[in-house]
């Protein structure tokens, strides 16, 4: 009784301490439960050093937290659910000569929250590129995300007005800036329930040559491309987890914020042509009769139509008569941020999903009936590839919304510059120019971000995994119905077998900045993607999972969910206890290996077959019984077999046939560590 006791607690301790160290609270990775990675020894005769010396923790209950009013136990909304609300209305201008933009943002913000606010938080993620910032000086010079060649940068914040109602100035308010966030102290609380707050942000910033890979400057034949991203003051998210959300931009970790309509004002050069998040409303001012009549058409066909052709670039004509600059207006409804790219560089073209964007646009949300204009914008340099890209992004919205929810926005645009890929609301950055494949992956990447985490938006600074990994789960499929029977680098199971064997992985729960160097990509894209892939292929079957991964998508749409309800949502509808996959893939680092060790066959028509799981993770698999007269057939072995031990012995009846060998995993669809005990005999 004491031994057992002992066991029991130091068996508990090990997932204690496995758990914290997947929580990112200072560990490189995640062991714990059945020990180390190696497993129990299994001589050729099947015999275990250990036999079961391994605990069975792998599948006790996550320790979530509780369901409540808020947040269900159904993974859903609760009916209490509530979030902030920030409108903006942005007045900018770019001097295109000094590369400097300056602006006006005025806000609106609604307090949803349940308690008074006596002030804000404000993400001021342009300090990123002051040469002092924390991002600056943690990265070093040249890492992707940070500052480059010792650009000195970051805002310029002139004033800040508390305005009135009517939007009319009250006084003056002070704002404390600490690197990327500020704090806005305010004369009187914002009432929770609906309680409302006015002010303004008047701001300035010299722009990054390039910028931590979400903005920047490049020049090109024609001219120069302006990319502007997470380019405004804007109020941090204060939700009911965390309160206000205040980690640093660092550069790895992208962003978490509100919804909200956004108006835009963008003062540029006549010359230039602008793509911004949200739909022009002012058209008649800032194109020509041709370039309208052009849209027009454009919108009725899924033949890509010429907006801006490559002879008309730099041609005058091409623009609207007159002198100085012109101003471009949009509007967008229901989005998380906006984007915008501006240059006399771009060629335009333009068609529509389904063939038809001519319908009226009456907001966001699934089943408004209003179809989406897709477009790109590129200069003569991309001209070889560039001309497929409104086709490869009018394919993968197609393809999403049919697999998983409709896209709810008017416009989708795709900008060729200096960025390497990016995504935000109805706009995209991507930089390939030379590679057919390499456009279509990073296109339908950065387009499916419009579903992960543009509609359903998660928490990008601590949980990237919850939208690069469900993006580049549903990429996966996108890319294999663009190119079929060709697996893509990411999200295949067998390939990532690879990829685990390296043993220096951090839990995918590890903040995105916390990862050491070269785990971004594989923990937060490859790994996730890899995870559900399997969690719907040989856990649950496409039917069960998507329609768990649905209702995830529907029931959180323009929400913000946090890991716990993911797992809910997906265990709930689906009717599975998941508990055993999302602690192997999510919170700790273990492998896979399963083995066969032999076999037996009493009588012609009675045979048993031995199995070990050798490693932490417990998956469920298929095994195919070869038989001396030729035949064969495919059983099935449950991830329950590995409840109360790493061994299993499965018998069936062979229907009088002999058994000449047993091979677990047969089509090699699991991430297997060591194929070569797949099969017996040997």
């Amino acid at each position: 009784m004491y031994l057992a006791k002992s066991i029991w607690l130091t068996r508990w301790v090990c997932g204690a301490i496995s758990l914290m160290c997947a929580c990112g609270l200072g560990c490189q990775s995640a062991g714990g439960g059945r020990g180390a990675e190696t497993g129990p020894v299994v001589s050729e005769a099947g015999a275990s050093t250990g036999a079961d010396r391994y605990g069975r923790d792998i599948f006790a209950p996550l320790d979530l937290p509780p369901g409540n009013e808020v947040r269900s136990a159904s993974g859903r909304p609760g009916h209490a659910y509530w979030q902030q609300r920030v409108d903006y209305t942005i007045n900018a201008t770019l001097d295109a000569e000094k590369r400097r933009l300056s602006g006006v943002v005025r806000v609106r913000y609604v307090n949803n929250s349940p308690e008074p606010l006596a002030y804000l938080w404000m993400t001021l993620e342009q300090n990123l590129f002051d040469k002092e910032s924390t991002g600056a000086l943690m990265l070093g010079k040249g890492g992707r995300f940070g500052n480059r060649d010792g650009f000195d940068g970051g805002y310029d914040i002139s004033r800040v007005t508390l305005l009135g109602p009517d939007g009319n100035a009250q006084r003056a308010l002070k704002i404390d800036v600490y690197d990327t966030v500020g704090r806005i102290d305010l004369p009187t609380p914002v009432g929770p329930r609906g309680g409302e707050v006015r002010f303004e942000v008047e701001f300035g910033f010299d722009v990054p040559p390039y910028g931590s890979d979400r903005m920047g400057v490049e020049k090109v034949s024609q001219g120069t491309i302006f990319q502007f991203a997470q380019w405004f003051p804007a109020v941090c998210a204060f939700d009911d987890v965390h309160g206000w959300n205040t980690l640093p931009y660092l550069g790895a970790g992208e962003f978490h914020t509100n919804f909200g309509d956004y108006e835009l004002a963008l003062t540029v050069p006549r010359g230039h042509i602008v793509g911004a998040t949200g739909e022009l409303v002012n058209a008649p001012e800032v194109l020509t009769a041709a370039q309208m009549e052009r849209l027009d058409k454009a919108r009725r066909s899924r033949e890509t139509v010429m907006i801006r052709t490559p002879e008309e670039v730099g041609d005058p004509a091409s623009r609207p008569v007159g002198d100085g600059s012109l101003t471009w207006r949009y509007v967008a409804k229901d989005v998380r941020t906006v984007a915008w790219t501006s240059s006399e560089a771009f060629i335009w073209d333009a068609s529509a999903v389904d063939g038809d964007a001519s319908r009226v646009w009456v907001g966001s949300g699934a089943g408004n009936g209003a179809g989406t204009l897709c477009m790109s914008l590129y200069p003569k340099e991309g001209i070889g590839q560039w001309s497929k890209s409104t086709d490869m992004l009018r394919f993968s919205i197609e393809h999403y919304n049919r697999m998983w929810f409709r896209y709810p926005y008017p416009t989708a645009i795709n900008v060729n510059g200096i960025v390497g890929g990016m995504e935000y609301p109805m706009i995209i950055f991507c930089r390939e120019r030379n590679n057919e494949r390499g456009l279509f992956g990073v296109t339908t990447h950065e387009i499916g971000h419009n579903w992960f985490p543009m509609i359903v938006s998660n928490d990008e600074r601590r949980h990237a995994w919850m939208d690069e990994g469900f993006n580049t789960f549903i990429n996966y499929y996108c890319n294999l119905e663009r190119y079929p029977g060709d697996a893509p680098r990411r999200g295949d199971p067998r390939t990532f077998a690879a990829e685990m064997r390296r043993g220096d992985d951090q839990p995918m729960m590890t903040f995105p900045d916390r990862l050491a160097g070269g785990r971004l990509g594989r923990m937060m894209y490859a790994k996730p993607a890899a995870a559900l892939v399997l969690l719907r292929e040989r856990v649950l079957g496409p039917e069960r999972f998507d329609r768990a991964f649905r209702a995830y998508i529907d029931q959180w749409a323009f929400k913000h969910p946090q890991p716990a309800d993911f797992f809910r949502i997906m265990e709930n509808e689906a009717g599975m206890d998941l508990a055993w996959f999302w602690r192997g893939w999510f919170y700790e680092n273990g492998t896979l290996d399963l083995a066969v060790t032999g076999f037996d066959q009493e009588d012609a028509s009675n045979a048993t077959a031995k199995f070990r799981s050798l490693r932490r993770m417990v998956m469920p698999a298929e095994y195919r019984v070869d038989y001396t007269d030729g035949s064969s057939e495919i059983r099935r072995l449950p991830v329950e077999a590995w409840y109360t031990s790493d061994a299993h012995t499965a018998a069936w009846n062979t229907q009088g046939r002999r058994v000449k060998r047993v091979t677990i995993d047969p089509e090699s669809r699991l991430p297997d560590q060591e194929p070569s005990n797949n099969s017996w005999p040997r």
